[in-house]
């Protein structure tokens, strides 16, 4: 497909570099959006956004990482959910934090109705997105493609950049 037609559809191409469940959601909501909006929509997962192509996502959140997080409650009254808790640094490096901000996190976007990022990747599949793991990163880490979901590529860097040569938008998330 050449952007020259005019009757073609746009074309979205993301690199997802990033496995925290905070960094997890973007490529697959902006994915999912414009292939529901008749986009061609290919994602290219490297690095540590390849785990976001296994079978378990088990992404965490890391406060250590994001300073700026707010840290709300996802139960009480709505005044206590309300309340922006700020969280000092050195609370962030006590073992078992990230467990108690990832399951916080979790339940806030179960109670706002947000999917889970494993239903969000199957619903990309779904919708024709092209999930395109890299395969250096494979090798780098020792994974195997069997450690993957159906419905996804594995390519090299040359093969996303033939896909995203002629994207109308690309991002890098």
């Amino acid at each position: 497909m050449s952007k020259t037609d005019s009757d073609a559809p746009k074309r979205l191409a993301l690199i997802a570099s990033k496995g925290t469940l905070d960094w997890a959601y973007p490529p697959f909501i902006l994915a999912t959006a414009g292939a529901a909006m008749g986009w061609d929509v290919g994602v290219f997962f490297t690095f540590y956004g390849l785990t976001l192509l296994k079978h378990d996502v088990e992404a965490e959140v890391s406060p250590l990482g994001n300073p700026a997080m707010p840290m709300k409650m996802p139960f009480g009254p709505e005044g206590f959910q309300n309340i922006n808790w700020p969280i000092p640094q050195a609370a962030m490096s006590i073992p078992g934090f990230n467990n108690v901000a990832t399951g916080l996190m979790k339940q806030t976007f179960k109670n706002k109705g947000v999917a889970a990022v494993s239903d969000l990747r199957d619903t990309a599949v779904e919708l024709g997105v092209g999930l395109i793991g890299c395969q250096m990163t494979m090798d780098v880490f020792g994974f195997k493609r069997e450690d993957f979901v159906d419905g996804c590529e594995i390519g090299g860097a040359a093969t996303f950049l033939e896909y995203a040569a002629d994207a109308d938008v690309s991002l890098f998330v």
